[in-house]
């Protein structure tokens, strides 16, 4: 024989209960099912936040690799104007 109970004896066995008892068995369960999600929630909260912080710092570390690799002064505003200036050179000639 099975040690574990199924729903319908724990069901059998609550009506069984005073309803001084069987009210205390619903706030026992209603907090129960409280606490549970928020510890849930925690937990899924701190493991998010730790993969997010792993994976800034994975990227860091690539743009320090390809930051090691350039060598001399850039300027990343100047290269952007230019960058767009092509960018509307081409456009500008695709449209006429």
């Amino acid at each position: 024989m099975s040690d574990k109970m199924t729903l319908e004896d724990i069901k059998q066995q609550i009506t069984q209960l005073p309803w001084q008892e069987q009210l205390k068995l619903i706030a026992y369960v209603s907090e129960q099912l409280i606490v549970a999600p928020l510890e849930l929630s925690r937990e899924n909260l701190l493991e998010d936040a730790l993969q997010k912080q792993k994976k800034a710092d994975e990227l860091l570390a690539l743009c320090d690799a390809a930051a090691d690799m350039w060598e001399g002064k850039f300027d990343s505003a100047e290269d952007i104007r230019q960058m767009r200036k092509e960018r509307d050179k081409q456009i500008w000639q695709n449209t006429l």
